[in-house]
């Protein structure tokens, strides 16, 4: 069943909701303090000289107490969580008490012989108003000095004893100097308690903080060592019959699989990282004009034999108002693929038959949309909630597949920082359907890359390289990329070697490691010193900017990948060709 709680603690932190917090808890006895004196007052009053007019005072009294009553109880409900009609419920409830307070004084007024002693039981009435608004200050500074004012005027006024009236007044300051008094130290401690509310909110805080951190760690743990065992698992024992510890050597289908899990292994570090990054703040994108419909086709095109391999249809549409190629979406390039390639990819992966579909469309004049739709399982809203979480995976769709569940939260966290989005639509049984949407730049066009120097050697040509790499892993990996591309690669275990080798051979480039190794290649004499180098690095500011000072002409982070290794060689030779081209200029000056 439904509770209500009680709206104390919502009020906040202030002075004021404190205040009012205490004075609430007051309010009762108030009530029990004038409950209390009523007796005493009723006793004296039935010696006054106008006793028919009590009736009328009691009526009015009765009035406030009830309308004092009603308040205390409306400030318990959840009503009362507003600052402002809370503290008007209160200076009116007071006000009410002080209305009353000077209708009894004009009662005594008119008592008679006892009309000094009830204008005094009137002022202790009023007494007791500075008592139980003194926790809150706008009621202290409102409600106490009407309620004084009452008995005050009518002691002076009647023509009593003026040292009555100047006792009364005497009495009335000093008990509004102390409750503005007590109001200061109440204040103090409020500041106190806030400061303490603060304090145990932010350790409560860095706690969740913690725990969060902790399962976060604890799950990708988990993730990474059962896809790492999997995935080096197979390779390892395609590895040992290529050693000759089997009886036969590895099958093309053995290496393949290998080849597949050393892939799906790569894939799920890279996300996982990815996704760290993200989670940390740490992953930046730059915008700028993507043809997201080329990105698509070409995505289709990578999909299609795995699609076709399951019987199912993969296909790609274009709205009309885009397939005129004008404008462009504003993206990262790198991560607006990676966020296609992840949703088209879980598509293909998840459907068993079928098709997928991949749309694109324009929304309005600024922002375009890929819907990719699938026929596979479908997810019912509480699976489609947990595989938009990271580290969790639909067991009833997931079973028997790779991944990390890192893809599709991922991907929202990528949508979002392009200024996208990323939305979900799913049924069991009746398939999914994932929206990507980007801003979209109607007047903007694809930057045309620039014609290469004629000094650049083209990509097809076979270069002459040499590596320098101390770790045999880092070297035979690193060998691999660069014959992939078609290169000759004569490799040197460190520094000294390469620079013997670099002296008598006629090389086109060199990947070397350390700054140390570069500044010794660029002091060698004659064409030596000018052959372009790729630096290899960690990927650590300090070291890339080293090695750039020793002379290197590019970075290739580790680990080495095929496209950044290409990518690596064509802007050495061309800072290269660029820098020997100036050295002539500056010679022919």
């Amino acid at each position: 069943m439904a509770t209500i709680k009680s709206p104390e603690p919502a009020l906040g932190l202030t002075a004021d909701a404190q205040g009012m917090r205490v004075q609430t808890a007051l309010l009762p006895y108030a009530l029990l303090a004038f409950g209390v004196c009523l007796p005493i007052f009723v006793w004296v009053a039935s010696h006054a000289a106008n006793v028919a007019w009590m009736s009328a005072s009691f009526a009015a009294f009765a009035v406030g107490w009830g309308v004092f009553y009603a308040a205390v109880n409306w400030l318990k409900t959840p009503a009362a969580t507003d600052l402002r009609r809370r503290g008007l419920a209160h200076i009116l409830s007071g006000l009410v008490w002080a209305l009353a307070i000077a209708q009894l004084a004009l009662f005594a007024q008119f008592a008679g012989p006892v009309r000094e002693t009830l204008l005094l039981l009137t002022l202790g009435a009023a007494m007791i108003c500075v008592v139980f608004t003194t926790p809150w200050l706008p009621s202290l500074l409102i409600v106490a000095p009407v309620a004084i004012a009452g008995p005050l005027i009518a002691l002076f006024l009647g023509g009593g004893s003026p040292a009555m009236a100047q006792l009364a007044l005497a009495a009335a300051a000093l008990a509004l100097a102390l409750a503005l008094l007590v109001n200061r130290i109440l204040r103090g401690q409020f500041a106190l308690a806030a400061e303490r509310e603060v304090l145990i909110a932010e350790r409560v805080e860095q706690a969740e903080s913690a725990r969060r951190l902790a399962r976060s760690k604890s799950d990708l743990v988990s993730t990474l060592s059962d896809e790492i065992r999997n995935g080096l698992t197979g390779v390892a024992h395609v590895l040992a019959s290529a050693a000759g510890r089997g009886r036969a050597a590895p099958t093309r289908q053995q290496i393949g699989a290998a080849l597949d899990a050393v892939n799906d292994l790569l894939a799920v570090l890279e996300t996982t990282v990815d996704a760290e990054s993200a989670e940390a703040g740490r992953l930046t994108v730059e915008p700028k004009p993507v043809d997201l419909t080329a990105v698509a086709r070409d995505l289709v095109l990578l999909n299609r034999p795995a699609a076709a391999a399951k019987g199912l249809e993969l296909a790609v549409h274009v709205d009309a108002a885009l397939a005129d190629g004008q404008g462009c979406a504003i993206a990262d390039p790198a991560r607006a693929r990676q966020v296609l390639a992840a949703l088209i990819g879980n598509a293909v992966k998840f459907t068993m038959r079928g098709r997928v579909e991949v749309r694109l469309s324009l929304i309005g004049e600024d922002r375009i949309a890929v819907a990719v739709a699938d026929t596979g399982p479908g997810l019912a809203d509480h699976e489609l909630a947990a595989a938009l979480r990271p580290f969790e995976r639909v067991a009833r769709t997931s079973a028997g597949s790779s991944g990390a569940g890192l893809g599709l939260p991922l991907a929202v966290q990528l949508a979002k920082l392009m200024g996208g989005d990323l939305r979900a639509e799913s049924a069991p049984g009746v398939g999914s359907c994932f929206t990507f949407e980007l801003p979209f730049d109607p007047a903007a066009r694809l930057a045309v890359a620039e014609p290469l120097p004629q000094a650049v050697e083209r990509p097809g040509r076979r270069l002459r390289i040499l590596t320098v790499e101390t770790d045999p892993l880092s070297a035979a990996m690193l060998r691999a990329s660069l014959e992939q591309l078609g290169h000759q690669v004569v490799h040197a275990a460190d520094g000294g070697r390469a620079v013997d080798l670099a002296r008598i051979c006629d090389l086109d480039l060199v990947v070397a490691d350390g700054a140390a190794t570069i500044a010794a290649l660029r002091a060698l004499t004659g064409a030596a010193a000018h052959t372009p180098v790729v630096a290899l690095t960690a990927g650590d500011d300090a070291e890339s900017q080293a090695a750039l000072a020793a002379g290197a002409d590019a970075l290739l982070r580790r680990p080495v990948a095929v496209p950044a290794a290409a990518r690596a060689i064509t802007e050495a030779l061309s800072a290269s060709a660029a820098g020997r081209a100036a050295a002539n200029d500056r010679s022919a000056a």
